[in-house]
């Protein structure tokens, strides 16, 4: 059966569709695991919802609940900025974006992604130094950094830990993604 649809519109059809689909191998792989621990989410509620049960029905609060729940949903939050990279669902002014032409949208992502390569090498750069004070004693002992409270869980030094390594991951993902746009608009420019 022959498609009678417009080039024109099949491309930029196809284009929405793939704008918002991982991109590399990398991505696909930050997709996946980012669907599957976004079950934490209910964890945490779950756990929350204990808390409150525990706390005002028989008055006997847990003391874990809290810093765990803070812990994850810190996690998650610091995670969701590779995931929402990896489907191209990151924060982008549309006002000048959605106006532009194709080619000049393009340089607009080689921009954003050569400032994304900056702006994640310095963050990751300062996210290393916060590990550094939370791992390991000015003598180089490890030691993890803990919340101080009365449980006194390690979950300060772990989260500095998911910023850091996140950060470099978002770092690698922004030059994947940049040599990826610099060979379409190669390619664009060869046709």
């Amino acid at each position: 059966m022959k498609n009678d649809t417009h080039p024109d519109i099949l491309d930029n059809a196809e284009q929405i569709d793939h704008s918002e689909q991982p991109r590399n191998a990398l991505d696909r792989v930050i997709f996946n695991i980012g669907n599957f621990i976004s079950l934490l989410f209910v964890f945490t509620v779950g756990i929350s919802f204990y808390e409150v049960l525990m706390r005002y029905v028989f008055n006997a609060p847990t003391i874990w609940v809290h810093e765990t729940a803070s812990f994850l949903g810190g996690c998650l939050f610091v995670y969701g900025g590779i995931y929402a990279l990896s489907i191209n669902k990151h924060v982008r002014v549309v006002l000048i974006y959605d106006i532009v032409s194709d080619q000049t949208r393009r340089w607009l992502n080689v921009f954003h992604h050569i400032m994304g390569l900056l702006f994640s090498g310095l963050l990751s750069w300062a996210a290393y130094q916060m590990v550094q004070d939370s791992w390991f004693t000015p003598f180089g002992d490890v030691r993890l950094e803990t919340s101080g409270s009365a449980w006194n869980p390690v979950f300060p030094a772990l989260v500095k830990g998911m910023i850091f390594m996140t950060l470099c991951i978002m770092f690698v993902q922004f030059f994947l993604h940049l040599v990826q746009e610099l060979n379409g608009l190669r390619k664009r420019k060869d046709v």
